[in-house]
């Protein structure tokens, strides 16, 4: 008797290696790159189309690409057959998605826009179809075999158009140097969005915070920068503004280099000089990238006096 995860791991192997098979079919073709260049060049929109399982991978490759900087929709091919061509206008490219390439739906969606002189790029299992015959350039999804256990269901197909599909648009992004900024301006309700929108001074920590004195010992420092649940302390000189920060890492490194000595050590002994600072004004997206640039996870906010206002945690801005 089989394991009872046999079966659904069995499955995503085969799924799997479907994706990787892609691989060298995109290196064998020059289309894949001519179809990106084409889709990247359009001046309106890629009309993204496919009928049953096809049309629910269509329908997400249309939002990926539309969230990604490529402006797309998707069209019901049956809808399309009834009105909705209408949509479909003079500059737009369509991206139809077949994995035999011979659905009826489809197959009339493409005499409609060889009419109207619309340019097709198309996604089958079979190049040798009508689909990917009557297409300006086609993009070949084949797959050795389904991983349904009957060999019916749409499985590694539709795994593999719909990989193709993410690696359509991630190509898009990169020719459009899309940025993550890019992305949050297309997901303000996200928390991209957030980060985009979101101060300084909506996140920091502005109360108890942990003020020690440089001429403290480092070890009733300690007991301070505990109490402030931050992993740091602060250091003021005499106008409150920042002269110095005493991390956990700085407290260890003094440990280990002083040894038995470490009693007589005093805070000014181990703490950073001239600590990085961050205005309240400044935006979670700026911050997020000076706390990966200098590995840091703590900045201390300043007015334009310098004097100390609060302090902005990465975990704050990560939530």
């Amino acid at each position: 008797m089989n394991n009872i995860n046999d079966t659904a791991i069995k499955c995503l192997q085969d799924e799997a290696n479907a994706i990787l098979d892609l691989i060298p079919q995109i290196e064998a073709s020059e289309t894949f790159s001519k179809a990106i260049e084409l889709m990247y060049e359009c001046k309106g929109h890629i009309v993204v189309s496919g009928v049953g399982k096809s049309g629910h991978v269509a329908a997400k490759i249309a939002a990926t690409l539309a969230s990604t900087g490529t402006p797309a929709f998707y069209v019901n091919p049956l809808d399309a057959l009834h009105g909705d061509l209408g949509m479909i206008m003079e500059d737009d490219i369509a991206l139809l998605i077949s994995n035999s390439g011979n659905s009826d739906e489809i197959l009339h969606i493409v005499s409609c826009l060889e009419d109207r002189h619309n340019k097709i790029v198309s996604m089958t299992g079979n190049p040798e179809s009508l689909l990917a015959k009557h297409s300006d350039y086609h993009i070949s999804v084949a797959v050795e075999k389904e991983a349904c256990p009957l060999g019916l269901a749409p499985t590694s197909s539709t795994t593999a158009t719909m990989a193709m599909g993410d690696a359509i648009a991630c190509e898009l992004m990169s020719k459009r140097k899309f940025k993550a900024r890019d992305f949050a301006k297309f997901h303000p309700a996200g928390t991209l969005g957030k980060k985009l929108v979101t101060k300084v001074r909506d996140v920091m920590y502005t109360d108890n915070l942990p003020i020690v004195d440089a001429d403290m010992k480092l070890i009733d420092a300690i007991i301070l920068i505990s109490n402030g649940q931050l992993g740091l302390g602060i250091i003021l000189d005499e106008d409150k503004c920042p002269i110095g920060i005493i991390t956990d890492g700085d407290i260890r490194r003094a440990v280990e280099g002083a040894k038995s000595n470490f009693f007589n050590l005093a805070v000014k002994d181990a703490m950073t000089r001239t600590p990085r600072t961050i205005g309240p004004d400044a935006k979670l997206m700026q911050i997020q990238s000076i706390f990966k640039k200098h590995e840091i996870h703590s900045l201390i906010v300043t007015d334009k006096e310098n004097r100390l206002l609060g302090i902005v945690d990465y975990f704050a801005i990560m939530s």
